[in-house]
């Protein structure tokens, strides 16, 4: 299984990117998916997060400015980022939660993308 980021870069303040992240391989099941950062010297926070059946979580420095959503039949999920701020600079790394045949759920991660608010 390989969860795959793309979608970072380098952007001005108040500017917008969007992220996605595709599951791949032998896939039985996705229960939540989330996108998390961690800038340097920091530790790695929640961004966003949304389950199976679409319930959405976002922490409030992200609120109102991101949205996250998923297209269950790709098993991607994806990140649309506006009124970025140079505050939201880091690595962006998505997660699920999967099921692979002949195991319980087990979360697995992306590689990270890079995300650079600056002018």
């Amino acid at each position: 299984v390989q969860l795959q980021a793309s979608g970072g870069g380098l952007v001005q303040p108040g500017g917008s990117l969007r992220l996605s992240c595709a599951a791949s391989g032998s896939i039985v099941s996705i229960n939540g998916m989330g996108w998390f950062r961690q800038a340097p010297g920091k530790q790695r926070e929640l961004v966003a997060s949304i389950s199976s059946s679409g319930t959405t979580v976002y922490p409030p420095s992200v609120k109102g400015r991101f949205t996250i959503s998923r297209t269950n039949a790709k098993n991607t999920v994806y990140l649309r980022m506006d009124s970025l701020k140079p505050e939201d600079t880091a690595v962006y790394y998505c997660n699920a939660d999967l099921r692979v045949p002949g195991r319980d759920y087990v979360q697995y991660w992306g590689q990270g993308t890079q995300v650079t608010v600056s002018s």
